[in-house]
């Protein structure tokens, strides 16, 4: 048995950990910057998200086309049929790609007179960020996060175990 083999959940596991992470940036500087009208590009804050993305997406295909056991499907759209099988250990493929791109929502307007970012009429341009919309997303968050580390400690006390043996 090769040993990357033992280690790749545990590896994407970190991967899910380090996505989670910049997720939970991105929402940090999303409530951080919410009231932020002025921003050094000019204009209010544009709130930023996180994409994940799996890498690698005929990876399961490959694995199950390469089982010692025999499976079928239900449904010919469930596994490739064509699939390209990828090069080396399946376990060695980055699982989780995560890019930061920038909400397109428009910004909101707010009536306040007294602001110093205020147009002649008195109304405010208002980054495009919902506190709420924000604090869901960060729940979520921290449960894929939770549980990704729920993964790594049942990961290590296999590894553990298997030691023992």
């Amino acid at each position: 048995m090769k040993l990357d083999r033992v280690f790749g959940g545990l590896n994407i596991s970190s991967e899910g950990l380090g996505a989670q992470r910049r997720r939970m940036n991105a929402i940090a500087e999303n409530l951080a910057n919410a009231d932020t009208t002025r921003t050094e590009q000019g204009g209010p804050y544009k709130r930023k998200i996180i994409q994940l993305k799996a890498k690698g997406a005929q990876m399961f295909s490959t694995m199950l086309r390469q089982s010692s056991m025999p499976m079928s499907t239900t449904h010919p759209g469930h596994v490739v049929a064509g699939a390209p099988a990828l090069p080396g250990d399946p376990s060695n493929v980055s699982s989780v790609e995560a890019t930061e791109t920038v909400d397109p929502a428009p910004p909101r307007v707010v009536y306040d007179p007294g602001n110093p970012d205020a147009d002649p009429n008195g109304y405010v341009t208002m980054p495009n960020v919902n506190i709420v919309t924000e604090m869901v997303n960060m729940i979520s968050a921290s449960r894929a996060f939770e549980a990704n580390v729920v993964a790594v400690n049942a990961a290590k006390n296999m590894a553990k175990d298997s030691l023992e043996i």
